[in-house]
């Protein structure tokens, strides 16, 4: 009998924060043989197609037969240190560059992901792996190992991200093998019901000098990736370009719509491609990101109220739901509004800006210690004012931060479940007048690493709580610089 692939992950597109399984089954050489390993050589890389090649081999496991005779190899451990946040721009090929203020990415020159002018592929959000397996034995207790077969049973190839499920996230189980249908939450682009990556509600809220992105799975087709974007219409599976129309207060449309076509030269792509960096894109959307480059935008933001957000395929169809941002002023009352942005259950960005009272705080600890009075070492002693008694050696001070939201419907609230949830919080400073980078610089301008310190969260609701309203504590993630003595 030969090696056999008994289950495996259902669907070729997948998040990397579940079970990733496969069962292998050989029973022959199980019954009969010695020192039985079943063998799974794992291969990852940033392309579809042949990369099952020593370059691209990042792991070899081991199995011994369970007590039904079969290997059952698990790799999503393996997997998660292959993908990770998007936090900057890119440089994709050389031939498309997210851009800043019409800035091109490069190592040089970079810009944090949430600021992009228009759209930006990703980097190591999303990759391609493939298993070859194998199986090894010794005809006795103490002979050579034997590999049985002279090339390896190569498994599917599979598309993964940097998402999770979560221990209750809906699972389809078809002739043996679990999977995650993406479509259950409407997660890739193909009627205009669908999301972009987020748990977050269609409609937001923003202030002219916020910035941050929406991103979005793209170039998915059925026979490869087991999900398809774009309606059955397109000539190519992608999103081709966003549509923005702006509204002032009476829902007036202003001017013409915003159009972000997906091109190299706005940091996205526009043709069939085996790239897993154009699997997942990242769009500027945010009031901020408009400035500058859209003239539209430039010339009614004054009286912009609020603007909607569509996807569309190659075929001009409308292939996600509309999303809207709402403009909101600085607080009548003269707070600070402290804007965040989270790593999402998908592996990308959402944003909120706590626009309600923050408080700041300081917590310092001292090291001190008692120093001498006077001069010891000259031709005389002689007693300086400044020196003696309790002298403090070190100071290490953090910065602690109280926000407050604006009352939310029950719908952001579920949401908020993600903030508390996350593993990397920023905060993310808005635009000024002073974010010209050739002038003066962007290094730690934007983005501020944060963590969140409340440990508990309640979902409110309005028929318990009536009005639904969250405080949450924050901390800086570095001590403030003081001099040593």
């Amino acid at each position: 009998m030969a090696l056999t692939i008994e289950q495996q992950p259902l669907y070729n597109t997948l998040p990397v924060g579940q079970d990733i399984m496969f069962t292998l089954k050989e029973d022959v050489i199980v019954a009969t043989k010695y020192n039985v390993k079943f063998v799974a050589y794992v291969y990852i890389d940033d392309g579809v197609g042949g990369f099952t090649i020593p370059a691209n081999l990042v792991a070899t496991l081991k199995v011994t037969p369970n007590n039904r005779g079969v290997g059952i190899f698990s790799f999503n451990s393996i997997l998660e240190s292959y993908v990770e946040p998007q936090q900057e721009g890119v440089d994709f090929g050389g031939f498309s560059f997210s851009q800043f203020q019409g800035n091109n990415y490069s190592t040089d020159n970079p810009h944090p992901i949430h600021i992009i002018d228009k759209l930006c592929c990703n980097k190591k959000v999303a990759k391609y792996f493939q298993i070859g397996f194998n199986i090894e034995y010794t005809d006795t207790l103490n002979s050579t190992i034997v590999n049985t077969l002279q090339s390896n049973l190569n498994s599917e190839q599979y598309l993964f991200f940097n998402g999770v499920l979560d221990e209750d996230d809906v699972l389809k189980f078809q002739n043996k093998n679990y999977g995650y249908n993406l479509n259950l939450k409407k997660l890739v682009m193909n009627s205009n019901q669908c999301n972009f990556l987020t748990n977050a509600p269609t409609t937001q809220y923003a202030r002219l000098t916020d910035y941050g992105t929406f991103s979005f799975l793209n170039f998915l087709n059925v026979s490869t990736n087991s999900f398809q974007v774009g309606t059955d219409d397109a000539t190519i599976n992608m999103v081709k370009y966003l549509n923005i129309t702006l509204y002032n207060s009476s829902g007036s449309i202003l001017g013409t719509a915003i159009e972000i076509l997906s091109t190299g030269t706005n940091g996205g792509w526009n043709t069939n491609n085996n790239s897993a960096n154009t699997r997942i894109m990242f769009a500027g959307v945010f009031p901020a990101n408009l400035d500058g480059w859209s003239t539209v935008w430039d010339t009614h933001k004054a009286n912009v109220s609020y603007y909607t957000i569509e996807a569309f395929d190659d075929e001009d169809n409308n292939i996600s739901q509309t999303y809207t941002i709402n403009i909101i002023g600085n607080p009548c009352k003269g707070y600070e509004p402290i804007r965040l942005t989270w790593l999402n259950q998908y592996g990308t960005w959402d944003y909120y800006t706590f626009n309600k009272k923050s408080i700041k705080s300081l917590q310092t600890n001292r090291t001190s210690y008692t120093q001498q009075s006077g001069t010891w070492n000259g031709e005389t002693f002689r007693i300086n004012g400044y020196k003696g008694g309790k002298k403090n050696f070190r100071v290490n001070s953090k910065q602690l931060i109280t926000v407050n939201t604006d009352f939310l419907i029950e719908s952001e609230a579920v949401w908020f479940e993600n903030l508390i949830n996350s593993t990397e919080v920023y905060m993310l400073n808005g635009y000024d007048t002073y974010s010209n980078i050739a002038n003066y610089g962007m290094t730690n301008k934007f983005v501020t690493p944060v963590t969140l310190t409340t440990s508990n969260y309640v979902t409110k609701t309005k028929a318990n709580d009536k009005l639904i309203q969250y405080t949450f504590n924050l901390e800086k993630t570095y001590n403030k610089r003081t001099q040593t003595v």
